[in-house]
């Protein structure tokens, strides 16, 4: 059930991401918007684009959320093998992400004062 959700939202994903899918939706509201007219701005027609945009937006919600969990798992695993590939990195900042927030905000100002060391230290360019 899993694997089958991750599959169809990331081909839904790449569906709403593409051009044409920009186009259909324009062209759905134009429809929506040209039919006015003849149905006599009915709230039977603002209910028509009303309830269709809240489904899709509510659905989409949950698509995006899944590409981004995934795309920032895949780039949080990229970065751990480089961090772990290079003698000189820190292995402790592996899996960062899974710190508590606490921990993360004292490693941040852990590397601000790193950084405000190597700005006041003079260059050593030739």
């Amino acid at each position: 059930m899993k694997d089958l959700f991750a599959k169809m939202a990331s081909q839904a994903a790449r569906g709403l991401g593409h051009p044409f899918a920009f186009i259909l939706a324009l062209l759905i509201v134009l429809g929506w918007a040209a039919l006015g007219p003849s149905l006599g701005y009915s709230e039977t027609w603002q209910l028509v684009i009303n309830t269709g945009t809240t489904i899709v937006t509510f659905l989409s919600v949950f698509l995006i959320q899944n590409s981004q969990n995934r795309e920032s798992m895949a780039m949080q695993l990229k970065l751990d093998e480089i961090i772990r590939s290079i003698k000189a990195a820190r292995d402790d900042i592996i899996d960062l992400e899974d710190l508590p927030e606490e921990q993360l905000e004292k490693l941040a100002e852990e590397f601000r004062q790193k950084v405000q060391r190597t700005k006041s230290q003079p260059s050593k360019k030739p």
